[in-house]
């Protein structure tokens, strides 16, 4: 059982975690290197929770204690418990869900570990429920073959990964790999923005980019790079080819896949437009890549 701390000075130490989560570049420098995520809300906190995430310590407006009873029991971490208006001076934001959680990181896996045999995380829930006292945890993770994958390249925007990532575990995708220069999943923003999305769907990152494309290609994957070149096929075309191993490559925002990207993939696919539009957010087209590619009974 955890210990409940009232805590009524912003500068206690043992508020650190989450000092200055407003800072944007701060915290994309600390959190990694001090092996820490920020959880919020009471779903995403449950969720990292059932998808074996350690956690440090959490932070709670007074209204929020019991209806995390059952979670401050079952963990040995300590809770602080705060008015709102100290939360808001330790963190630079009003914190309107109530409920903070500083998690400990997990090693990442190497790539073709993951290519392999992903763990995905399934949840239960019913959608638009919240996950109670006395419910059943949602199952852990689940070892399956890994047949689609989404490479992410130099996406910088974590509300557009988020997102991504979001679409990605509805849409059964089987894992997701980031390039060097990915925004962190793990942000704040991106893991709210994806409700938790992205401790369900296995990733990793990876090294060499776009060099590594050799290593889907070792496991048998087909790369298909999502781009407007009037050489690409149509998204239907792709996936009436129905690949065994599909990996499909989308690129940042704006500027879209970088060149050495392109020439590096074996396909490559286009979304078609209409009414003079002549892309789609690529949030939005990662939707369409992952349905229009989905197994066949999905």
């Amino acid at each position: 059982m955890a210990d409940l701390i009232t805590v009524d000075d912003p500068e206690d130490p043992r508020l650190c975690d989450y000092t200055g989560l407003t800072d944007v570049e701060l915290r994309r420098r600390r959190e990694p290197a001090e092996g820490l995520f920020i959880a919020e809300g009471e779903k995403v906190i449950r969720r990292a929770r059932h998808a074996g995430y350690e956690m440090r310590s959490m932070l709670l407006s007074a209204k929020w204690v019991d209806v995390m009873r059952d979670v401050i029991d079952e963990v040995p971490a300590p809770v602080y418990a705060v008015s709102p208006d100290l939360a808001e001076r330790v963190t630079g934001y009003h914190v309107h869900r109530g409920a903070l959680a500083s998690m400990q990181r997990k090693p990442l896996p190497a790539v073709g570990e993951l290519l392999r045999s992903a763990h995905r995380v399934v949840d239960a829930e019913p959608a638009g429920e919240r996950t109670g006292a006395g419910t059943a945890p949602p199952p852990g993770p689940r070892q399956g073959a890994v047949r689609r994958v989404a490479v992410f390249e130099d996406m910088v925007d974590h509300a557009n990964l988020g997102a991504a990532f979001r679409n990605a575990a509805a849409l059964g995708v089987d894992a997701v790999l980031l390039t060097p220069r990915c925004a962190d999943p793990l942000y704040r923003r991106a893991v709210k923005v994806s409700m938790g999305a992205v401790f369900h769907v296995p990733w990793t990152r990876l090294a060499s980019w776009p060099k590594d494309v050799e290593i889907l290609r070792e496991h048998g994957f087909v790369t298909a790079a999502l781009c407007l070149d009037e050489k690409s096929v149509t998204m239907d075309e792709l996936a009436a080819r129905r690949y065994g191993k599909l990996a499909l490559m989308l690129g940042t925002e704006g500027d879209g896949l970088s060149v050495d990207a392109l020439r590096a993939a074996d396909e490559w696919v286009r979304i078609p437009m209409a009414a003079g539009v002549d892309s789609l957010n690529v949030a939005a087209a990662s939707a369409v890549a992952f349905y229009a590619t989905r197994p066949q009974g999905a």
